[in-house]
């Protein structure tokens, strides 16, 4: 079974790195691949679960910086910046409804912490980063991201066809997108299912987002009172600036701007297929039905709020 598992698994990659079009085989957008993990984990145990874990988050660092070898600073900050302030109340405002939300449903006060850490932030970013700092044992880690990797995951097949239904602009959906979806894997990939300039504005304003774990962190260590904690910095969000400021001030060969490009969409379309297919049955019962009841009112909030605010002052 596990050998069976291992094959299929190896064949789904290769077909979604390379759709073999010369056999007639479409190539396999981003839903498609969150939705072939999901399925592949629930009919096989995965068969390598720590490669998962390391290459998902390593390929989406990868496929980041090499999108910004395809993005003009100036254009993207002047694209992103309507965003950003709005990320900012956003943030502190989610954080402090979590808390409270949290209180109120008697869940696990490092639990609570958590998930509210992903939604405002980054999603398992943020956790991961904010659990050594609250000393979060393994069933904490194991709640937290559980509830905001299936909230993620939904996110991204209902996100593109809500943005068409409600006639959003590649602006607005972009930074919708990087507002109200938690994983930063999710959030590119939504924005590369609704266009270009979605895909750009969607990263740009959700890796400002991800900077935010570094005030939070610190914060962390007063509000659980631990000075002595290690902070992971976001290193990987500083290369994909410098990336952006290379190819804006250097004419950088056309062919290797497309080899980015498409080393940044594949890699991005992989690394969802890995996350689906690290889901398992005991993760979702795990979760519980408080943590998700306190994940979905968070994201609610969080949509539509965002979804007002951007409708009405983006265009």
């Amino acid at each position: 079974m596990k050998a069976l598992s291992k094959t299929i698994y190896i064949a789904v990659i290769a077909l979604i790195l390379f759709p073999f079009a010369q056999f007639g085989l479409p190539q396999i957008s981003a839903p498609l691949a969150l939705l072939c993990g999901l399925i592949f984990a629930l009919i096989f145990p995965n068969p390598c679960p720590k490669f998962n874990k390391k290459t998902s988050k390593y390929l989406l660092q990868v496929a980041v910086v090499c999108l910004g070898f395809n993005m003009n600073l100036q254009e993207s900050l002047k694209s992103g910046s309507e965003g950003m302030l709005f990320s900012i109340v956003s943030v502190v405002g989610v954080m402090c409804l979590g808390v409270l939300l949290g209180y109120w449903l008697h869940i696990n006060r490092k639990t609570a912490y958590l998930i509210s850490s992903g939604t405002a932030i980054c999603g398992g970013s943020a956790i991961a980063a904010v659990g050594p700092v609250v000393k979060a044992d393994e069933n904490e880690m194991a709640v937290s991201l559980g509830v905001i990797f299936i909230l993620n995951s939904i996110a991204l097949f209902i996100f593109p066809p809500l943005g068409h239904a409600l006639e959003m602009t590649q602006h607005q959906f972009g930074t919708w997108a990087a507002i109200a979806i938690h994983d930063t894997s999710s959030v590119v990939g939504a924005g590369e299912i609704y266009g270009e300039e979605a895909l750009q504005i969607a990263t740009l304003v959700k890796l400002t987002r991800a900077l935010w774990i570094i005030p939070l962190a610190f914060v962390t260590m007063f509000i659980f009172r631990d000075k002595s904690a290690k902070i992971s910095i976001p290193w990987f969000i500083f290369i994909f600036v410098l990336a952006m400021i290379v190819n804006t001030y250097v004419a950088l060969p056309e062919w290797f701007v497309s080899t980015m490009v498409w080393i940044a969409k594949r890699g991005m379309v992989v690394t969802l297929f890995l996350i689906g297919a690290s889901l398992s049955i005991n993760s979702i019962k795990q979760v519980g039905v408080r943590p998700l009841l306190q994940a979905v009112a968070l994201w609610v909030v969080i949509s539509i709020s965002s979804l007002a605010v951007v409708m009405n002052t983006l265009e």
